[in-house]
């Protein structure tokens, strides 16, 4: 697990040309992973190699949910010219529905898994329960917590690269 997020923040360091705004989208992970653990112990289950594989998944899937939204808010303030904090409302204004959408989409795939019966549901259930409850869990606190996570760590990125990527988003009136 440490490897992927290592390989996470890795690929969205480059994808954002930043060290700070992968850690505000790695801050949503260990929710989903705690959600996913007290689900497993809520439904008396054991953390298995299927359930690992769900909390694997959940990954992918909590992280998908944060780029939308940071993502949107840092094209706002590069494009735009708009605070910090402008920028992340905004964000979670018109990135909302999709995020919801696609978590829905998720737990409710996963839900059949979960609550499965027939050959094999003690092997796969693990893994439904890991999918379903990291979901509930991650998205009831990332919805509150990313935009918080993201003014957080907004204040580490220098104001002289802030300055100069409103410069460059605004046109030259000198031509």
């Amino acid at each position: 697990i440490l490897a992927t997020l290592f390989t996470v923040y890795i690929v969205l360091g480059i994808l954002y040309e930043s060290y700070i705004h992968p850690l505000t989208i790695i801050s949503t992970i260990p929710s989903a992973g705690v959600g996913a653990l007290v689900a497993l112990l809520l439904c008396r289950m054991e953390l298995n190699v299927v359930g690992l594989i769900g909390i694997l998944l959940l990954i992918g899937i909590v992280k998908k949910n944060a780029i939308m939204m940071i993502d949107f808010a840092i094209e706002a303030e590069r494009n735009e010219g708009k605070s910090s904090e402008a920028a992340i409302f905004e964000a979670c204004l018109l990135r909302f529905r999709p995020i919801i959408m696609t978590t829905l989409a998720a737990l409710l795939g996963g839900l059949p898994l979960a609550l499965g019966a027939g050959n094999g549901a003690e092997l796969r259930r693990p893994l439904g329960v890991a999918i379903v409850g990291g979901l509930i869990f991650s998205q009831l606190l990332t919805l509150y917590t990313t935009p918080v996570v993201y003014l957080f760590l907004d204040r580490f990125v220098p104001q002289r690269k802030k300055l100069r990527i409103a410069s460059e988003s605004t046109p030259s009136l000198a031509r």
